[in-house]
């Protein structure tokens, strides 16, 4: 009989795997909490050059919002129809991906109910969220017309998607 109630007490202190909307926002939080959102996710070298061609309107409009804020320092080579940039002292601190901030969850909105998906148990959730620590040089106009996807992340009406998994130890993002 004791060995009954020992098992039931174990049973009863497992880990609580439903989903709820503190569980969820505390697994995002946690993964995001190291993570970066960034301009250029694998970063650039310097001089950076742009040349002349289909994607070169696009591209000069970026490095030239990047001059503006401050980041990099622009060489006209008209001789070989190129431009260089190169980086100030600021932008010798935040190269080469230009980060702006890790995401913090504002709300969650919704999510799927949990089903096994690869072995895992899984949830879909959806959410809206603030960025934190984002720096001055990201919030001119300039920076959020050329880096539309940056403008979407810090202002005040981001939401995304991210699937959530558990194996029984708490729920978190599968890597």
């Amino acid at each position: 009989m004791a060995l009954f109630f020992g098992l039931l007490a174990i049973a009863g202190c497992g880990p609580d795997t439903k989903p709820t909307n503190a569980k969820l926002e505390k697994a995002i939080d946690a993964y995001y909490e190291s993570r970066n959102e960034c301009l250029f996710p694998t970063g650039l070298k310097f001089p950076y050059e742009v040349s002349p061609g289909s994607d070169a309107k696009e591209e000069k409009k970026r490095m030239d919002a990047m001059t503006d804020a401050g980041l990099l320092k622009r060489q006209d080579a008209p001789a070989i129809h190129v431009e260089n940039y190169t980086l100030t002292p600021l932008g010798e601190r935040v190269a080469p991906r230009f980060c702006y901030g890790h995401r913090v969850v504002k709300s969650i909105d919704s999510f799927t109910p949990p089903a096994k998906q690869n072995g895992f148990v899984e949830s879909n959730v959806s959410y809206h969220y603030t960025m934190m620590d984002v720096p001055v040089w990201a919030k001119t106009d300039a920076m959020e017309a050329a880096f539309p996807k940056m403008a979407n992340s810090i202002s005040d009406n981001a939401g995304d998607q991210i699937v959530l998994a558990t194996v029984g130890a708490g729920w978190q993002v599968p890597e």
